[in-house]
């Protein structure tokens, strides 16, 4: 059986990855989240082990420290991370893996595993992105400031990726998402991991 592959997904908040990832994800069994651990408290609606693996700090610094993850950060004062257990098992199983990381994850988990497929997803511009922030209205002032400097460094690192995708029309970037899925499903030889 052939062994899924490993899409890591950045983009900065308020990017559309999440608008460009559902409808391809719905439509493509093949395809599934890597479901994260964070200390984050669930928000309302979310269940452990669906939308995440909610841990304490001292039970996620325990795991890391035993070296079961395979990529880990501190994102706004919380911890996340990709337990090894979460990948291996969808991969195995053949099941491509989609992992929504921010760019001190992908460059983690690039190291670990050279043969993941980098993905960042653009705003048309930072002044797009501010308004689409502002239009969530789930954010004060200082946090929208803090979330447009935030993507103006990840948007510098998008260079680092395997490929880049512009969030200008949604079905255009869904177009060009599932285009990438499909080349490198094509792919004759992938690197290995080390």
């Amino acid at each position: 059986m052939k062994q899924g592959i490993v899409f890591v997904v950045s983009a900065p908040s308020g990017a559309g990855k999440h608008s460009v990832l559902h409808p391809i994800m719905a439509r493509d069994p093949n395809i599934k989240y890597s479901i994260s651990a964070t200390t984050r408290p669930p928000r309302t609606g979310e269940l452990d082990g669906r939308d995440y693996h909610f841990l304490s700090e001292a039970e996620f610094r325990r795991r890391l420290k035993a070296g079961e993850f395979a990529e880990s950060a501190n994102v706004y004062r919380h911890l996340y991370g990709t337990l090894h257990s979460e990948l291996d098992r969808r991969i195995v199983s053949g099941k491509d893996v989609v992992l929504e990381i921010d760019v001190q994850g992908m460059r983690n988990l690039k190291r670990m595993r050279p043969d993941a497929v980098t993905v960042f997803i653009l705003p048309p511009s930072i002044e797009s992105l501010a308004q689409r922030l502002r239009g969530r209205g789930a954010n004060d002032e200082g946090d929208m400031a803090l979330r447009i400097e935030n993507a103006r460094g990840e948007m510098a690192a998008s260079n680092e990726y395997d490929y880049i995708v512009v969030n200008d029309k949604l079905e255009d970037a869904i177009a060009d998402m599932e285009a990438i899925i499909r080349a490198e499903r094509c792919r004759n030889r992938r690197p290995q991991n080390g």
